[in-house]
């Protein structure tokens, strides 16, 4: 489905952090997704926690990240940033699903055929929604 859909520049995705996007796959269905720095690439994940798909890693102000590992504030799971594998939490051993990125010069884009770019930022989220966006205390 996609094409080389430019994301946005290199500089636009944190060290620390992650940069929030959305795709849509062939149902057309919008998914929040995220881009990640890790040992000098950037790599591209759906934006939700193993253990509980509906738990997003990145609540729409950049996902904890700490020693390479993204983290899922609900649930306390580690996944390493450059591989999606999560070692340490409820759902050990599960992998994150990647989204294929290439980098070109100064621009990130989205290469993934099962996938079309959507825009930046996340999803709208319902501002009724009083959830807890976390129990795990860092």
């Amino acid at each position: 489905m996609s094409d080389l859909e430019r994301i946005c520049s290199v500089d636009d995705v944190p060290e620390d952090t992650t940069f929030l996007f959305r795709v849509a796959g062939d149902d057309e269905e919008e998914q929040e997704a995220i881009l990640v720095r890790t040992n000098g690439d950037i790599c591209g994940w759906l934006n939700y926690c193993m253990h509980m798909t509906h738990i997003a890693i990145d609540k729409g102000s950049g996902a904890t990240m700490r020693n390479g590992e993204l983290i899922c504030e609900n649930h306390g799971a580690y996944f390493e940033a450059d591989t999606g594998y999560c070692n340490f939490g409820p759902c050990e051993g599960a992998v994150l699903n990647d989204l294929d990125i290439t980098v070109d010069g100064d621009h990130v884009f989205l290469s993934d055929d099962d996938y079309s770019f959507v825009g930046r930022g996340g999803t709208e989220k319902d501002p009724a929604d009083r959830s807890s966006s976390s129990n795990v205390e860092f």
